[in-house]
């Protein structure tokens, strides 16, 4: 590609209030001058750049160009979901995208990696000025902040009206006591939330406190997975595996599942009318209701901090998670908009409601520690335990504690 070794630059430029990134290659009298030659590599989902899609990547950086007649600007675009990218972008940053989009959760794989430019100054402010408290902090790290938010990134419940009424909907047990609700209990990303709504913790309180680590032990865990055991033999109980949850909607075989934004135009479809979908609701446990608390995060506009071109590169970053570019997303695929000023115009939306509603109140920012990992892998075990009946009222605290051990080792240990 082109890259060069200005790393120590680049942190640099990037933290300084004053970068004129919207600078025009200008002469001494301040009169427009010979266009600067900038090219510029942008990777995004595949799903951002097709013709379903109004190619809206394509689209956005057109509209920027035309915006910033100073730069001619040649775009390269590459295909990279927010989830990978962080991984292809830290195995080689020299190589990779100049702007790139990734999720929250793979911040520290890119800032081990020097991959990542840390926004400050000006920019910060002017972000800081568009987006929530809790969208912040999902992308700060030692007090620094990377990159340019997009939308949250968290998953809710979507139910059938004809059902359930508002207020049952409210309470995990009185919607099982009535019908079918499928949940995905094998998905690490999803068993959690029993758990949190107990007290238990991952990483702290906030989640960034990697000493503390996972914890789920104690009467407070077991007691969790008393409920599931109770919960996984529950014959209105469905276990979502490989899309059941959804088929169950279609044909009228399940009345709930939980899942995110991604589902919303097959669930619509398949509910027609009776379409609903919520934050997450409360269980009862020993008698007391508890809140379901799912990981939430966010998805952002990174930029690569050896970018030949950075003043553009910023520019673009900004564009691109921009209260325009976020309404286009929104209204070509769905992708609900975290910008506070866009989200105040949009009252009539279930979906942006209840994904907004669930990550501010019953969701946790999902740690991106480095010991994060060692959650994933036990915890959908438990799952699969759960279901195939091998965890029980009998063993609920000699397996939770083995759960929570798991969670606390290492995988190379």
């Amino acid at each position: 590609m082109k890259k060069r070794g200005v790393a120590l630059l680049m942190a640099a430029v990037f933290a300084v209030a004053n970068l004129s990134g919207c600078g025009r290659n200008a002469g001494g009298d301040g009169t427009l001058g010979e266009k600067e030659k900038v090219r510029l590599m942008v990777w995004s989902p595949s799903e951002d750049q097709s013709k379903d899609s109004g190619e809206w990547l394509q689209t956005m950086c057109n509209n920027f160009a035309k915006e910033h007649p100073e730069w001619d600007i040649t775009f390269v675009y590459g295909v990279a979901d927010e989830a990978t990218a962080a991984s292809q972008v830290a195995q080689d940053p020299e190589e990779s995208a100049d702007v790139f989009m990734y999720a929250n959760d793979t911040l520290t794989t890119m800032t081990d990696a020097k991959a990542l430019a840390k926004f400050g100054g000006k920019y910060r402010e002017e972000i800081e000025n568009t987006n929530s408290e809790e969208v912040l902090s999902s992308l700060i790290k030692d007090g620094d902040l990377y990159g340019v938010p997009f939308t949250t990134n968290t998953w809710f419940m979507y139910y059938d009206k004809s059902a359930f009424t508002e207020d049952e909907v409210k309470n995990l047990d009185t919607m099982i006591a009535k019908d079918k609700i499928s949940f995905p209990i094998t998905n690490s990303w999803y068993i959690a939330s029993f758990y949190v709504a107990n007290g238990c913790t991952l990483f702290g309180e906030d989640g960034t406190d990697e000493a503390a680590g996972v914890d789920f032990e104690g009467d407070k865990a077991k007691a969790v997975t008393d409920y599931l055991v109770d919960l996984v033999n529950n014959p209105n109980f469905v276990s979502d595996a490989d899309g059941s949850g959804l088929s169950g909607l279609r044909d009228g075989s399940v009345k709930a599942m939980f899942s995110g934004s991604w589902d919303a135009s097959a669930v619509k479809e398949a509910l027609g009318d009776n379409y609903g979908v919520v934050q997450l609701p409360t269980i009862t446990i020993n008698g007391e209701e508890k809140q379901m608390k799912s990981f939430s995060g966010s998805k952002a506009i990174g930029v690569n901090p050896n970018c030949e071109y950075p003043q553009v590169a910023v520019a673009l970053a900004r564009y691109l998670g921009s209260a325009d570019a976020q309404k286009a997303h929104y209204e070509l695929r769905n992708v609900v908009p975290c910008n506070e000023e866009l989200l105040s115009q949009i009252t009539d939306d279930a979906l942006v409601t209840a994904q907004n509603d669930t990550f501010n109140n019953t969701s946790i920012i999902q740690p991106f520690v480095k010991n994060m990992s060692n959650y994933w892998t036990p915890a959908e075990n438990f799952g699969k335990s759960l279901v195939n009946g091998e965890v029980t009222h009998d063993n609920a605290a000699e397996m939770t504690e083995k759960l929570n051990t798991s969670m606390n080792t290492s995988a190379v240990e």
